[in-house]
């Protein structure tokens, strides 16, 4: 009788661990593992391949127990092909798809197996030997719907205005989408590979850079990395102060969200007010941090600069005022029967769907996941003032408008809180060099969703691993599934209900 396979590693969030410690156990009990595990209602935080010179490749799996607080990481050895994971747990899809792209390894049995940020040419079992490096196959294998009154309409990847490049097809019959595709990519810079060896003196810039309306969440999260590490303690002001940086950030992509929505149904009080305050929260970001959108405020050990007394007294101030007009812009929003027909039952998405594609964020609280980092794994301040996860159940366009109100209201409150009660002490302290052969998983909850970095270090305490995934990695196939069975003309309003990055999902 063979022996059962090591139980995974437990370990906390933003508490660092000797990497030797994940047990490494064969492919088919690493997958039975994850599966039972998601069964038993865990999330895959990530799944992805340290680099290395040849096969067997080394891949790490890493999930999250809502319940407990606590992370299981384990790993396993991959060959040239093995059996994919995905057929039982739908949330490895895209991990296996991006493995196959960055290493060459070939998921057996995968059901969706097409590249995650490449354009390379491609071919039906050769996807592969391009990951290799080999030049094969015809183009992007896009899904394609036969009939006579089925037709196709594909935008971008380059759109009018400034919006990011992304390509979209969607298979339609009249109005109706039966099936989009979203194929991303363009803004792949290599993050990844250039943290490799690191942290270097630009690393901090990088990683502020990857998604640009979240440098407060990736910058709080490589810091608290970093910190880990570094065995440094961070004084109780500066998380207080960060923890304010990460609100203020959420407020004002909140804002800037809810009157999108509103702009894209031509409610125009709304959207001219929540517009004007979109702005004024990132001004509040600037009296804080020196930067409307925070960068070179958080650093390791702390952060950069610090506010008085007098600084806390008007920023409160201007707070209050803010959200005052806020209010006022949203109640209107909500109450109008114009608004609500047009966002009521538009890109709905059921709880089950979101579930086995593992969404993050609004778009899984407006599902009715309570799936949130401050409230699952907290980290800094979030460990002693909480904020009351915001749901709702029927998952769609207006579902993810209330969650985002609620959240912004729960911000604002959190913030007067905070900064009424801003501990004292120094706002920043040295932080040592990174431990040897260490690692550490950082989750951060961004307001898109889970901010997740996997630092591992090799024996000179250089980045041998820097995995980042952003929220957007998670949620894109969840706007592709909202659009089934939609207008088309609902694609606009659907997609910005989401607001997903295009540069956090190709790093």
């Amino acid at each position: 009788m063979s022996a059962s396979p090591p139980n995974p590693l437990r370990v906390w969030n933003g508490r660092a661990f000797a990497s030797d410690d994940v047990p490494v156990i064969p492919s088919p009990e690493f997958n039975t593992t994850i599966a039972r595990l998601l069964r038993e209602r865990w999330r895959l935080v990530g799944l992805f391949g340290l680099p290395g010179p040849e096969l067997p490749l080394r891949a790490w799996g890493v999930l999250a127990d809502p319940d407990g607080g606590s992370l299981a990481v384990l790993a396993t050895e991959l060959g040239a092909e093995y059996a994919s994971l995905t057929p039982t747990a739908p949330q490895a899809a895209r991990f296996e798809r991006e493995l196959c792209e960055q290493f060459g390894v070939l998921p057996v049995g995968h059901p969706w197996l097409k590249p995650v940020r490449s354009h390379a040419p491609w071919g039906p079992g050769s996807y592969v030997l391009h990951a290799r490096g080999e030049e094969v196959g015809v183009g992007y294998p896009f899904f394609r719907m036969e009939g006579q009154p089925v037709h196709e309409v594909a935008v971008g990847p380059v759109h009018a205005g400034i919006i990011e490049p992304g390509h979209f097809r969607f298979q339609c019959h009249g109005e109706i989408v039966h099936h989009l595709e979203i194929v991303l990519g363009y803004q792949h810079r290599g993050l990844e590979r250039t943290l490799l060896g690191g942290p270097h003196r630009v690393s901090r810039s990088q990683v502020e850079e990857l998604a640009g309306d979240s440098t407060i969440a990736h910058a709080l999260a490589y810091a608290e990395s970093l910190e880990a590490l570094g065995a440094c303690p961070v004084p109780p002001r500066a998380q207080a102060l960060r923890a304010v940086a990460l609100e203020l950030e959420r407020l004002a992509a909140h804002t800037g969200d809810l009157g999108a929505l509103a702009g894209d149904i031509a409610f125009l009080p709304t959207a001219a007010y929540c517009g004007r305050l979109r702005g004024a929260f990132l001004n509040l970001t600037a009296e804080l941090c020196g930067n409307r959108f925070g960068r070179g405020f958080i650093t390791a050990g702390g952060v950069t600069s610090d506010i008085s007394p007098a600084d806390a007294e008007r920023l409160l101030a201007t707070l209050d005022t803010i959200a005052a007009d806020l209010r006022s812009a949203m109640d209107l929003f909500f109450a109008s029967g114009s608004v609500l027909a047009r966002l009521e039952g538009v890109g709905g998405l059921a709880r089950d769907t979101a579930v086995a594609l593992g969404m993050v964020g609004v778009a899984a609280r407006a599902c009715g996941l309570p799936i949130d980092a401050r409230h699952d794994h907290p980290t800094g301040l979030y460990r002693m003032a909480h904020i009351p996860v915001a749901t709702s159940p029927e998952g769609d366009v207006h579902a993810r408008a209330v969650v985002r109100w609620l959240e912004a209201q729960r911000s604002v409150e959190f913030l007067r809180d905070a900064l009424r009660q801003m501990p004292a002490g120094p706002a920043r302290v040295p932080c040592g060099s990174a431990r040897a052969g260490g690692a550490v998983v950082t989750l951060v909850e961004g307001w898109r969703g889970e901010v997740a970095h996997v630092a591992l270090t090799d024996r000179e305490g250089r980045f041998a691993r820097y995995k980042v995934i952003d929220p957007s990695f998670r949620n894109w196939a969840g706007l592709e599934q909202a659009m089934r069975g939609q207008q088309i003309s609902d694609f606009p309003l659907c997609n910005k209900s989401f607001n997903l990055s295009y540069s956090g999902h190709d790093l």
